[in-house]
């Protein structure tokens, strides 16, 4: 039973961790809240070649989320377009419950870097909600193809500056 006195719990992620991943990434819902996910989710060699890329890199710090020992989901932080940046993904039944929130706080204890950047689709409201408690301000806008909706969608940059 999870909820919201569930110990949250940061550890590296290893490759037992994928499969679960991939089962999370698989729910259709989750990818349209997320948007800007990979083309397609079902394919399980895409999946595979990119975490192998990201367990590769020691440049990204890269924790999978436990949940009273349960694998809940991961949580990243990266460089990208010469910015550092957070990322993160919960299992859906993980919803809700300020898991997210507490993860990527947890985070934040590690990723010394700031800013620090991060990214929301406009509608992802629960998203821009964990960003915002963690003390991310919305600086700007952008937009791009999502593939997950097969548009072009609107997004919030958002930087942490302390």
């Amino acid at each position: 039973m999870t909820g919201r006195g569930a110990d949250v719990v940061l550890r590296d992620v290893t490759e037992a961790d994928l499969s679960v991943f991939f089962e999370q990434q698989l729910d259709a819902d989750a990818n349209r809240m997320a948007a800007f996910t990979s083309r397609d989710p079902a394919d399980r060699g895409a999946f595979m070649a990119h975490w192998a890329r990201i367990l590769g890199d020691a440049g990204i710090i890269k924790k999978t989320i436990l949940v009273e020992g349960q694998v809940a989901g991961h949580v990243s932080s990266f460089e990208m377009l010469g910015h550092r940046e957070v990322t993160y993904w919960l299992g859906r039944s993980f919803w809700g419950q300020g898991l997210a929130t507490r993860a990527l706080s947890a985070l934040l204890e590690h990723e010394k870097v700031r800013p620090l950047h991060a990214r929301a689709a406009k509608d992802n409201l629960g998203s821009l909600r964990v960003l915002e408690k963690c003390g991310f301000v919305i600086t700007g806008e952008d937009k791009g193809f999502a593939n997950a909706r097969g548009a072009e969608t609107e997004e919030f940059i958002l930087v942490l500056r302390e």
